[in-house]
């Protein structure tokens, strides 16, 4: 390809990039209600898929508990809340994400020696664990779960300046979060560490024997997938105003795998994409058969069968026939 075509794929690709990202600030100036309470979800489960893909796509450690640090995030949030009156957002979100990092860091230390078939049942057995914390004493108020008496409030010099109360204001500040930590994960993937993080995935053994310290890698990888999960279970407790212990469960855990199955694990576009995919056809199916698991499910078998890379290699293609085939997507 010409230097000419480079210059002009890589100025369509831009644009292209930019579209999306516009669209997402315009929604809500012709939508509200339901459909922008869904896609403010749907935003909130891409930032949990992103962080569940920094560890299965990109570290190769296919954990089946990652609810546990999305529900630790949400419950951070209701257990700080005052009783009578807004929790402040600078103190609580710093806390939700610490807890859910600490939590991770915790488990961490316990399972990143432990491989294959063996990491997923020990990261269930402990998801499972934090879910009967919740379910089964007063902490979490058992299965009735924690009402929020008030969302937080964002105030700078006494005066606020981010006020939750207009579900319009919840969507901005979870779409500039979900950027936010897509930028932030495509930094980290580009960096060294990012780097050292894939060359794990495709061969422990040859990188410890370089020398990196991989149990450190892959638990630092761990702790920030787990930080970015309690972000998230943060923005679902806001944005529903309550927690229980089914955010915590194996379903929520299982759910998320199947948004990066959807979209294509190792790719940070494709956990969004999924996300989408997977919020946006379950309503579809659900408004035409009580048996929508049977379609979803038989979906699910499709995109396995036919399409192995998810539906952000599918994007992918479409985007390089549209761009030229030296286009190159982000991560």
């Amino acid at each position: 390809m010409s230097t000419a075509s480079k210059g002009r794929a890589s100025w369509r690709r831009r644009l292209v990039t930019a579209l999306v990202p516009a669209l997402l600030v315009a929604y809500p100036l012709v939508q509200a209600g339901f459909y922008l309470d869904l896609v403010t979800k749907v935003m909130i489960l891409a930032i949990f898929a992103m962080s569940l893909d920094l560890i299965v796509g990109y570290t190769g450690l296919v954990s089946f508990g990652h609810a546990a640090y999305f529900g630790v995030g949400a419950y951070a949030l209701a257990l700080a809340t005052p009783k009578y009156d807004a929790p402040s957002l600078w103190l609580t979100l710093p806390l939700a994400m610490l807890a859910a990092a600490v939590a991770a860091f915790v488990v961490g230390l316990l399972v990143v020696r432990v491989r294959g078939i063996y990491f997923i049942m020990v990261t269930l057995a402990f998801a499972q664990m934090f879910y009967f914390v919740v379910h089964d004493t007063d902490l979490g108020r058992g299965s009735d779960g924690i009402t929020l008496n008030a969302r937080p409030t964002g105030s700078l010099a006494g005066a606020p300046i981010l006020d939750f109360k207009a579900e319009a204001h919840i969507y901005y500040f979870v779409l500039a979060a979900m950027v936010a930590v897509y930028l932030f994960l495509r930094a980290l993937l580009r960096s060294p560490f990012g780097h050292a993080l894939q060359g794990i995935r495709s061969n422990e053994q040859r990188m410890r024997s370089l020398g990196f310290p991989v149990l450190r890698y892959k638990l630092a990888s761990f702790t920030i997938a787990g930080a970015l999960a309690g972000l998230a279970g943060y923005l679902s407790a806001m944005q529903f105003g309550f927690v229980n212990p089914e955010l915590l469960s194996w379903h929520q855990s299982g759910n998320v795998l199947l948004m990066l199955i959807l979209g294509g694990l190792g790719s940070l576009r494709g956990a969004v994409v999924g996300a989408f995919a997977f919020v946006l056809l379950q309503e579809l199916f659900q408004s035409v058969t009580p048996h929508w698991q049977l379609l979803f499910g038989g979906t699910i078998l499709g995109v396995v069968a036919f399409l192995p890379g998810g539906l952000g290699t599918a994007m992918k293609r479409i985007e390089r026939g549209l761009l030229g085939e030296g286009a190159e997507g982000a991560p």
